[in-house]
């Protein structure tokens, strides 16, 4: 057995292909440390809080404002998952995680923007009812 067994084999061009757990292209994920994911864990008890007392302590007259409110946290919620607890950013991956979170907003629009049409509907066309015929529904 050779001296040089187990070290690495080197090509030409002076990249080894020995990776040790690395992506061979140079992309690696970037890894939270302790802080970011206190960063993250803090900010997602925020944005969850922050919905519930709105909701629980009638802060706002208007529930379409609470209603917005809601969902503008809510979204920003999944801003702060996807940078803190996903690792997404502009620079890892090639760029293909930026289309991910383009994909994801979109979905977040279609899906936010649907429900609210479809109750929006559903209240325009539910057959008003007293308060008498609420007593006798089963």
């Amino acid at each position: 057995m050779s001296s040089n067994a187990h070290t690495p084999h080197h090509s030409g061009d002076g990249h080894s292909h020995d990776t040790h757990g690395h992506d061979a292209h140079g992309h690696q994920a970037s890894h939270g440390t302790f802080k970011s994911y206190m960063t993250g864990f803090v900010l997602s008890v925020i944005l969850t809080a922050i919905p519930f007392w709105l909701v629980m302590a009638k802060v706002f007259e208007s529930p379409v404002t609470t209603a917005a409110l809601v969902m503008a946290l809510g979204a920003i919620q999944i801003v702060v998952h996807m940078i803190y607890f996903l690792h997404m950013d502009t620079k890892s991956e090639g760029g293909w995680n930026m289309m991910a979170l383009i994909f994801t907003v979109v979905l977040v629009v279609i899906a936010l923007s649907g429900s609210l049409w479809v109750m929006h509907n559903l209240n325009v066309n539910m057959m008003p009812m007293s308060p008498e015929m609420m007593r006798n529904v089963p």
